[in-house]
């Protein structure tokens, strides 16, 4: 259990040093896996739709708050995503787009 505790942090560091095409592919990938579990799977489509929803907590024509909202959401799914991931099979889609 200690482990995993030291070995998020550079998990997170390596998923987030990649750019937005990287972050994109590793998640897809992640989303594909037979081995991820369902109750991870299950997290991406809600956040997905709620971005493409027009219906908003804060409507968009807010100025900075209108946006915050959307970003919120996209980051909370993601991470929460990312989490209930397997830490070995991130590492492992990271490198795989990474070539290595």
């Amino acid at each position: 259990m200690r482990e995993a505790q030291v070995e998020k942090p550079g998990l997170l560091k390596e998923y987030l040093s990649l750019p937005i095409k990287g972050k994109f592919l590793v998640l897809a990938r992640l989303f594909r896996d037979p081995r991820v579990p369902l109750g991870a799977k299950l997290v991406l489509p809600p956040t997905l739709l709620y971005i493409l929803m027009p219906i908003d907590i804060i409507p968009d024509f807010i100025p900075v708050l209108g946006y915050l909202d959307d970003l919120l959401v996209i980051t909370l799914g993601l991470g929460l995503f990312l989490r209930l991931c397997p830490h070995e099979l991130v590492r492992e889609h990271i490198e795989r787009y990474r070539g290595g």
